[in-house]
């Protein structure tokens, strides 16, 4: 993994000091926690940002989708005050502990010789081998993922539980000797955060059905409650934990320069200044292909794509 020239590492900053988790190597690098975006005076965040910014060159702000709509106001202003295209802001479609775990899979490859558009388009890539879910105590106030009426109803039945899949294909099952959820079709390890559920049928049951390598447990974010409509839960997350496999992954993907701010990038949008690739009649612009493969930028050798993944999950 590339020893060139020294330079500082590309910040991974995260909206709570929840999603900060632990290092996962002795190469992770810490998160920047920018905390209470939304309800501290304007100019203090202005000065962490253009701080962190000044010091790193590139800041990578990683958030859930069921942050208060006031923190994503806020982060959206401070890049606009700053006037700069230095800060990307990344919201990709999963629960908070899944956030939590993007964030520090990218924590571990900002130690690499990667640039900072490259790491952040590592972003969208990675997101894609992550498998994340909740143990329910009710469905009831589910908005993330389709739910029907006779699950809704179940919901009303005490003691009833449910097994979900947010990400990346929606799943439901109510527990029971037969239920089961779909897994990585790849080795990963497995993180879990009790709220007020018992976790028992994920670490005893779902665990060993998806084979997982590994398992830890950590404390549930604090917007997961909001996340998945209650507290009575337990959030688990699969993900690829080895730095060498991620990093593989991430290289084995062409690299291209962003059209409109010069910066490399993987995958078809600069997620720092939001620029897709232009198309050109006769050129092949159309995307073929799966969300992964298009993310891996893998239209036009779909096959050397799929070779490249391959060996980079199997080792």
């Amino acid at each position: 993994m590339g020893d060139g020239e020294p330079r500082v590492p590309t910040a991974i900053a995260v909206t709570s000091a929840d999603l900060a988790l632990p290092p996962q190597d002795e190469r992770t690098l810490p998160a920047a926690v920018l905390q209470d975006v939304g309800r501290r005076p304007l100019e203090q965040v202005l000065t962490e940002l253009q701080t962190l910014v000044d010091q790193c060159g590139h800041v990578i702000v990683v958030c859930s989708q069921a942050v208060p709509a006031s923190v994503e106001r806020r982060l959206h202003t401070v890049r606009a005050l700053l006037e700069t295209d230095r800060i990307a802001l990344f919201r990709p479609p999963l629960p908070p502990l899944g956030i939590a775990v993007l964030a520090r899979q990218l924590r571990q490859l900002a130690s690499c010789d990667l640039g900072a558009g490259v790491l952040a388009s590592a972003g969208r890539l990675l997101t894609h081998y992550i498998h994340a879910g909740a143990l329910l105590g009710s469905v009831a106030r589910l908005d993330r993922v389709p739910v029907d009426l006779k699950a809704h109803a179940r919901s009303w039945v005490p003691g009833s539980q449910f097994g979900v899949v947010a990400h990346p294909e929606p799943q439901l099952v109510r527990i029971g000797p037969e239920a089961a959820l779909s897994g990585p079709e790849f080795g990963t390890s497995l993180l879990v955060a009790k709220g007020q559920l018992p976790s028992d049928w994920v670490t005893g049951t779902l665990a060993p059905s998806w084979r997982v390598q590994g398992l830890r447990e950590t404390a549930l974010p604090a917007e997961s409650a909001d996340w998945w409509g209650t507290g009575r839960l337990t959030e688990f997350c699969a993900y690829l934990p080895d730095l060498s496999v991620l990093y593989q992954l991430v290289t084995s993907v062409r690299q291209r320069a962003c059209h409109w701010c010069g910066i490399d990038v993987i995958g078809d949008r600069c997620v720092f200044c939001s620029a897709t690739p232009p198309v050109y009649d006769g050129g092949g612009g159309g995307a073929a292909g799966s969300a992964p493969e298009r993310a891996l930028g893998h239209r036009r050798d779909p096959a050397l794509g799929r070779r490249r993944e391959r060996r980079a999950l199997t080792g």
